[in-house]
């Protein structure tokens, strides 16, 4: 027995010298120190021996498994050491770095941002409303009244008789104006809806409305803002027009339009050959909605204005067709 312990040790060594890899390493594990190896086949063979030898033989089978285990596990990690650094020795380090793209703001976040940055130099605060408003915020407060022709404007995506897609961030106005006393200085950005598209509407487009309320406010004050705003946003001294209009919430109202910079005032289909495109509305509040959120009209005026985000972008970027924002065309998107 005690020959044939040391000549299995003899065996296990000459063995695992021999061991270059994970397989042949698992080969060794199973013949020499698997529950069936032949190690474990001693050591069951030791209770057939003389009693009288059994503990010697015992603790001699129980060293040379040691060792052999030993050994096992000192060029198991030798092994792997090895492996770990072959595959540190294939990264060649001196390739370059894989690009990983980073995401940028949408064209239109942009332009919204940069619009509300300008308006608060100016002092004006932000305030943002709801998407789905009340029939009565988004008209009635306004001064239109059920049945009043200038609905039929504004094509209305409505989700109830009293519940509707908003059809500007005007509504905020009142909102702000019926909790708070003047003076007020706000813009009101978000998203708004209306039954409508072609190369210069879409169904859902972006509008920043503001106003400001105080004692003795006049429509130069109006026109001084929305000229500041123009040359600050459009960094030049751009032709601009303020033309008469009508809007049920304003009075005096007005239109203001900028030269078209897609065809530099020449006329083309984007300012149907006008040379002129609209880039907001505004005017006086109309003493009505003083009225109904509480104001006296007789001390306090403001104005208000309401300017399409996508409008601006499309004179900035020079952009003809202002659904090439929703199609999500990368080659589109990345020039920005």
């Amino acid at each position: 027995m005690e020959n044939r312990l040391q000549s299995l040790k003899n065996e296990a060594l000459e063995a695992l010298s021999a061991v270059s890899g994970q397989q042949s390493l698992e080969e060794f594990r199973v013949k020499f120190l698997g529950r069936k190896g032949l190690l474990s086949s001693v050591m069951k063979e030791l209770s057939q021996a003389p009693k009288e030898d059994r503990p010697r033989l015992g603790q001699l089978a129980n060293t040379v498994k040691k060792e052999v285990e030993a050994l096992f596990l000192e060029k198991k990690e030798d092994i792997a050491a090895g492996e770990q650094a072959h595959a540190a020795e294939a990264v060649d380090l001196s390739l370059p770095g894989r690009f990983l793209p980073c995401g940028k703001l949408h064209p239109v976040t942009q332009v919204m941002e940069e619009i509300c940055a300008v308006f608060e130099g100016m002092g004006f605060a932000v305030a943002e409303g709801p998407d789905v408003e009340t029939d009565y915020y988004n008209f009635e407060a306004l001064n239109i009244p059920k049945h009043h022709p200038a609905r039929d404007m504004h094509d209305t995506f409505y989700v109830s008789d009293s519940l509707l897609l908003r059809t500007h961030t005007s509504p905020m106005q009142a909102r702000i104006m019926e909790n708070q006393e003047p003076p007020l200085r706000y813009i009101a950005p978000g998203k708004v809806y209306r039954c409508d598209s072609d190369i210069t509407h879409t169904p859902m487009f972006h509008q920043v409305e503001g106003f400001l309320v105080d004692r003795s406010v006049s429509f130069a004050d109006l026109k001084g803002v929305l000229t500041t705003f123009t040359r600050r946003i459009f960094k030049g001294d751009l032709p601009l027009r303020f033309r008469p209009s009508f809007f049920p919430f304003t009075e005096p109202s007005a239109e203001v339009d900028i030269a078209c910079v897609i065809c530099q005032g020449a006329g083309c289909r984007v300012c149907k050959r006008t040379g002129w495109l609209e880039i907001l509305g505004a005017g006086l509040i109309d003493p009505e909605v003083m009225k109904m959120v509480g104001y006296d009209p007789d001390e306090f005026s403001g104005f208000a204005f309401g300017l399409g985000v996508e409008r601006i972008a499309m004179l900035k970027y020079g952009i003809d067709d202002i659904r090439l924002y929703y199609e999500n065309d990368l080659r589109f998107l990345h020039q920005f």
